[in-house]
């Protein structure tokens, strides 16, 4: 380093000594607009059902949900996603309900994009929240879930929500080869405009366990596991192969979950590939900031904060958090 004198000729603190040098030099820069707010939807009318494992998380009835997409669209985040948490005498072993065009999720797709047409509505596709085993995909006897069985019933379910107006439907069960089948759906029904954002490196992580209490497939579950088909932790190269078959399939946007202990995945995916990027910043991740913030351990609001730059900063342009609507009533 040069040197003039006994001080240094560069100070690095300069530019961090006042807020504005500081914004001046900050290298990314987060908004309401790189935020999705997923939010759970329940049937029934008038209430709201707080989510013990998510503090400040809750269930919403369609006529409650209402209320949470216009506070999202005051706040300009962009986009809300749908997850279903149905009574459990709907739930089967081949997810049927997931197909109803009056389903819950349908019809709460339709009332927001009826009153809300300026707010992006994305919805799962995945059967887990629709069947009694809490698996993603179909069964057999033996408890394999079946890959070409499963995309039959996946291509119904999308274009059940394509019909039902949603904007973005997220295929979350990480069956081989069920981008290519909605994509080629979609087209045939002339849902052109329908985007695809592909949960595409989905990990089998430990991290989902108070979103499968939120939509009520953790104890259909039980001690059963998604390693055959959800990835395995230990893998990142894996996760560009996927990326690269669901963009090949035609997928408009590809996700990595979760986000904190991936980000060296979303780096990679963003070095490799010029595309639309989401990472999913899921419910453990949450769950842990709010309770280590219950207990006084943490700044909670600093943290969430320093979770979803970080996320940005890896490389995603797309963030799904539960800390959305804090964030953005916070002005980020």
């Amino acid at each position: 380093m040069q040197v003039y004198g006994s001080f240094p000729a560069v100070r690095m603190r300069r530019m961090r000594r006042d807020e504005f040098s500081r914004r001046l030099m900050r290298e990314h820069v987060l908004g309401p607009d790189d935020l999705i707010y997923p939010v759970f939807v329940i049937e029934g009318k008038g209430r709201t059902q707080a989510v013990p494992s998510m503090p400040g998380v809750s269930r919403y009835t369609p006529d409650k949900v209402t209320a949470v997409a216009e506070r999202c669209v005051k706040l300009d985040v962009p986009v809300m996603a749908l997850f279903p948490a149905i009574e459990p005498s709907l739930k089967t072993p081949d997810g049927a309900e997931a197909t109803n065009p009056d389903g819950l999720i349908p019809r709460v797709v339709g009332m927001l994009k009826k009153r809300f047409p300026e707010l992006g509505i994305m919805t799962d596709v995945a059967l887990d929240p629709y069947t009694d085993h809490g698996q993603d995909g179909l069964i057999d006897s033996r408890g394999t879930i079946l890959n070409d069985e499963t995309l039959a019933v996946l291509e119904e379910q999308a274009l059940v929500q394509a019909a039902a107006g949603v904007d973005i439907v997220a295929p979350s069960d990480m069956m081989d080869g069920r981008i290519g089948r909605i994509r080629t759906a979609l087209e045939a029904k002339e849902f052109i405009h329908t985007r695809i954002m592909a949960y595409s490196a989905k990990y089998a992580s430990g991290f989902y366990g108070p979103f499968r209490d939120a939509v009520g497939s953790a104890a259909s579950l039980g001690k059963s596991s998604k390693f055959t088909y959800q990835m395995d932790p230990a893998n990142s190269d894996e996760a560009l192969w996927e990326v690269g078959l669901d963009l090949q399939e035609g997928a408009d946007m590809v996700m990595v979950k979760p986000a904190l202990a991936y980000l060296d995945v979303i780096a990679a995916a963003r070095r490799r590939l010029n595309v639309p990027l989401a990472a999913y910043h899921v419910s453990g991740e949450y769950a842990m900031v709010k309770a280590a913030a219950e207990r006084g351990w943490i700044d909670g609001d600093a943290v969430a904060l320093e979770h979803v730059s970080a996320i940005k900063r890896a490389g995603a342009d797309v963030i799904l958090t539960y800390f959305a609507r804090e964030l953005a009533e916070r002005g980020l």
